[in-house]
């Protein structure tokens, strides 16, 4: 969570007896890094339209390359966000409004609109299957709760860009990846809570590492596409496992402990 806003910063300090003033400029210049912060979020947005343009041309490897330069960017950005206080150097940009914007397009659009171009739904029915996804996901992401005060992604957290890559790279019949679609479109309205990788608490430290090498493998992998090694495709979903897992774990102790 972000810190309180500080006291207003003053243009200038007065000069002492024998000293030169500060310089107009030197305090309002921290705001850049503010500024730049927002910057670097907002190009997620770019990093969707790259994938998309992708998708359309046919290159579904390059697609998913700009998708985890988004998650990348995501995973950064609000470290970045609390070290250089955004919110007290700039309340009028509300970070975390821009970061659901950039997250829904990146998360949530361009993996709906992948799989559907793909030919990886239905074909009678695919397209229900994406209005069911952007919907729940949209409806998700206005929820007062999705992210809990003691940082938990309330329901599935609609990865859906990790779900399209395994859907797509392991080539199960579009019927299958209807039906999973579906399963995980309900579980977004299930309160269940998520681990929120980097905020977590609870075993936050080996969390990051094993996502760290997962994203590591997942992007080896995509430079295999679209033949990938079958053994560490199979060895990439330990971390999927392992995080859902830890998720129900904590879920099934957070109202004793209050995790």
């Amino acid at each position: 969570m972000r810190s309180r806003p500080s006291p207003p910063a003053r243009l200038a300090a007065p000069a002492r007896s024998g000293t030169p003033a500060r310089p107009a400029l030197f305090v309002p210049a921290i705001a850049w890094t503010a500024w730049l912060t927002h910057l670097y979020t907002a190009t997620g947005a770019a990093l969707a339209f790259l994938s998309l343009a992708a998708i359309v041309s046919g290159n579904i490897r390059d697609a998913f390359v700009w998708l985890i330069a988004a998650v990348a960017v995501d995973a950064s950005d609000g470290l970045l966000a609390r070290a250089f206080r955004v919110h007290d150097r700039l309340p009028g940009i509300d970070g975390a409004h821009l970061d659901d914007i950039v997250d829904y397009l990146t998360f949530v659009f361009v993996p709906a609109f992948l799989l559907y171009h793909a030919g990886r739904l239905p074909a009678g029915w695919g397209l229900a299957v994406v209005f069911a996804m952007l919907v729940a996901s949209a409806i998700a992401f206005s929820k007062s709760d999705a992210k809990t005060a003691d940082h938990f992604f309330t329901g599935f957290p609609s990865y859906w860009n990790i779900v399209a890559f395994y859907l797509y790279v392991f080539g199960t019949p579009a019927g299958v990846n209807a039906v999973v679609l579906l399963v995980l479109c309900l579980l977004v309205f299930v309160r269940i809570g998520y681990v929120y990788p980097s905020r977590t608490t609870t075993l936050r430290g080996l969390t990051m590492g094993l996502g760290c090498a997962w994203g590591a493998l997942l992007l080896y992998l995509l430079c295999q596409l679209p033949a990938v090694n079958q053994t560490l495709l199979d060895l990439s979903l330990v971390f999927p496992a392992y995080y859902t897992v830890l998720s129900l774990v904590l879920h099934a102790r957070r109202p004793r402990i209050g995790v």
